[in-house]
């Protein structure tokens, strides 16, 4: 797995691509604590490279949205697609997060 970051108007934005299982969803956790170490707060995670998901990695993803609310940010999803989107469906997890089709969507829904 691979996480590169970048911002776009005033959002971090995490470019995830491979898989995000038990061994590397804390790279996730660290990398959205650095982010809220740095006082951003609002954060959106781009699935598009995505293959694969499993419930550690939703585990850490809830982790840092349930942090990020707390500063009054939030953690949007853009590009969720095939299998991670079952995943989601499947958990229940799509009216929990946040999910848009594309990056500016994402970002323009920050209040």
């Amino acid at each position: 797995m691979k996480v590169e970051q970048r911002e776009k108007n005033g959002v971090i934005i995490l470019d995830i691509q491979g898989e995000i299982d038990l061994y590397n969803a804390p790279e996730i956790k660290e990398v959205m604590q650095r982010c809220i170490d740095a006082k951003q707060f609002k954060i959106v995670v781009n699935l598009e490279k995505v293959s694969y998901i499993d419930s550690s990695g939703i585990g850490a993803l809830i982790s840092g949205f349930s942090t990020l609310k707390k500063y009054e940010g939030g953690l949007k999803l853009v590009n969720v697609y095939a299998s991670v989107k079952k995943v989601f469906e499947l958990t229940k997890l799509t009216s929990f997060f946040e999910i848009y089709e594309s990056e500016d969507e994402a970002i323009t829904n920050f209040a």
